[in-house]
């Protein structure tokens, strides 16, 4: 089928017309394509998705248009913005044209705001370079910024530095520096990858509320076909650096024509046990193992004795210099039966990570009680712990931070069975190549170093080592999170393969209630440390009883257009709900403060 850009039906002119775009690196004497012939048009008021999995090109065509490249890299072809070429221009112009005609939303605002100067002076720092403005009036503008994309007390957060906000509050700050100089052009670079579902919610809503303000174009480069079925008007689908696919949302979600168009709208998990209609998979039932369709009960009957047992559970960091201690987890009770899977979800903060660190015996309980394969964890002494840990598997969220970099992934994969059992030599080559066969990595691979490996099959090498002993339980800590869809759809199901096989009970934690809702028997909603719902899954997910799990589930995006539109008018009533009650709340108890005799 054809790639090239399709004549526009719209009567107004385009912000940015892209034709034919090429991006090529000079690598050890040779030039290597990034992206080849890319074209579109962005009108004003539109969102246009450019969606691909890492190595796609999406993100580096999309930075050539800046001047962005790294130094060894070229861009060819031509975009116009307006009247001027933006390919090969440089100095001042190319300044002039940055912040002030198209700003860029980065992926992790952390590393792309200057963690020394607080976000005000650097929002007025872009006013001023763009502008013939006074230090009072740039403040004056500053403060409206943050106002308009909804921070949270925006004049104390004005002289607040970026470790001091949220990942939802630090990418508000940045996309106020974006609009700073109200830009024609928009480039959003996976705004939400890093954030949990309900920020990640209020971000796209934001965004949804500025196209329509300052009537500016959009191109948001991202991965989640649940996002760009919330955002997108278009999309062009990328695959090693060529243009495979493009169209509206509507013909790309339910009508798609290319092969690898198909295979990534059926990667993606759909909340509510389906998988994208145009994919043609109806039902995600059957993709689940057989141990997720019983209820906990049922799996706790069959399994015997818990594996997991927490009581009241209570974890608390303590006081450090001025920092109060902090209790992190407050009275949870959780049990899991052999073989079975939890799903432990909840926002940042919640609790869920530093349960998953105490199962393993890396945070001490501080209260309650909390069993692990019989062994009671409250005083536990080293000797025992040790112990416990060849019992115990953990698989981390970063694949590339958790493995020494020093090791060749043979060594990592061999390092737990060569320190608890102390085999070597030839016995234990043989038990690394079984454990890479399993997590279906070839064998030759065994003398490669982390850094030599992609996510995908980092994150194998983090299951088979984790494997290594044959736990009882394993505590898998957000290990898709990082992940590509489809590279995430085919680590789930290893995951689900070696759970079958080996039987271990797993604590699955993640933000990403669609991946839980593919793995795990019951899932467990965790709200400020307590525990705000636990049932089955399809109960949790299907009819969901505290009003937190009901506006977490409203805030997950789905690759459905029309549904995602659905969901999201659901999630603002529910919003809306809880705003009058807490209203009502705070006006109930002003009414009591003004007349103490009405507690009489």
């Amino acid at each position: 089928m054809s790639t090239q850009a399709p004549e526009s039906v719209r009567t107004d002119d385009p912000i940015i017309s892209v034709r034919d775009l090429s991006i090529d690196f000079f690598v050890e004497g040779e030039w290597f394509p990034a992206a080849s012939n890319v074209s579109y048009d962005v009108h004003p008021g539109e969102v246009l998705a450019i969606v691909g999995e890492s190595g796609s090109g999406k993100s580096q065509s999309s930075m050539s248009l800046l001047g962005l490249l790294p130094a060894n890299g070229r861009a060819t072809g031509s975009a116009k913005l307006g009247d001027t070429e933006l390919i090969g221009l440089t100095g001042a112009p190319m300044r002039k044209i940055r912040g002030n005609d198209v700003a860029v939303i980065f992926q992790e605002p952390m590393t792309a705001l200057n963690p020394v100067y607080p976000v005000g002076f650097q929002i007025v720092e872009t006013l001023r370079t763009h502008f013939d403005m006074g230090p009072t009036a740039a403040k004056k503008r500053a403060i409206e910024l943050l106002t308009m994309v909804e921070m949270p007390d925006p004049v104390t957060r004005y002289n607040s530095y970026p470790h001091q906000l949220s990942g939802g509050q630090r990418q508000r700050a940045m996309i106020a520096q974006s609009l700073a100089c109200e830009p024609k052009l928009l480039i959003a670079d996976e705004p939400t990858t890093a954030l949990d579902v309900t920020v990640q919610a209020e971000i796209l809503k934001l965004m949804r509320d500025l196209r329509n303000r300052i009537d500016a174009g959009i191109i948001l480069i991202t991965h989640d076909m649940g996002v760009v079925a919330d955002m997108a008007d278009k999309l062009v689908v990328m695959r090693r650096g060529e243009v495979v696919e493009r169209g509206s949302a509507d013909e790309i979600f339910n009508r798609p024509q290319h092969e690898y168009t198909r295979e990534l709208l059926t990667s993606v998990p759909h909340l509510g046990g389906t998988l994208s209609r145009a994919a043609g998979v109806v039902d995600d039932a059957a993709r689940r193992p057989p141990q997720a369709r019983p209820t906990g009960a049922e799996a706790a009957s069959i399994g015997g004795e818990p594996v997991l047992e927490a009581v009241d559970l209570e974890i608390e960091y303590p006081k450090r210099g001025r920092t109060p201690a902090f209790k992190a987890v407050d009275q949870v009770s959780l049990t899991i039966a052999p073989g079975e899977v939890v799903g432990l979800v909840g926002e940042s903060g919640s609790g869920k990570t530093t349960i998953g660190r105490a199962v393993v015996g890396l945070l001490p309980v501080s209260g309650g009680h909390l069993k692990i394969d019989g062994q009671d964890m409250v005083g536990i002494g080293p000797k025992e712990l040790r112990a416990l840990r060849k019992r115990v598997g953990i698989v981390f969220q970063d694949p590339g931070s958790s493995l020494n970099p020093r090791l060749p992934i043979g060594e990592s994969i061999g390092e737990p069975l060569y320190l608890n059992t102390g085999i070597k030599g030839p016995e234990l080559t043989k038990k690394i190549d079984v454990l890479l066969d399993q997590v279906e990595l070839p064998r030759s691979m065994r003398n490669r170093y982390p850094h030599e490996l992609s996510g995908g099959q980092r994150q194998r090498v983090g299951i088979a080592r984790a494997l290594s002993l044959e736990p009882s339980i394993l505590v898998a800590d957000e290990p898709t999170s990082a992940l590509d869809v489809s590279v995430q759809a085919h680590v789930l199901e290893l995951f689900q393969e070696l759970q079958r096989e080996h039987g271990f009970a797993t604590l699955f934690i993640s933000h990403d209630l669609a991946v839980v809702e593919m793995l795990a028997t019951r899932i467990a909603v965790m709200h400020h440390g307590k525990l705000a719902e636990i049932g089955p899954t399809d109960q949790i997910v299907q009819n969901p009883q505290d009003p937190y799990t009901q506006r977490l589930i409203a805030a997950v995006p789905v690759p459905d257009p029309a549904e995602q539109k659905m969901r999201r008018e659901r999630r603002d009533v529910l919003l809306a709900e809880a705003a009058a009650e807490l209203a009502a709340e705070e006006q109930y108890e002003v009414e009591h403060r003004k007349d103490p005799r009405s507690e009489l």
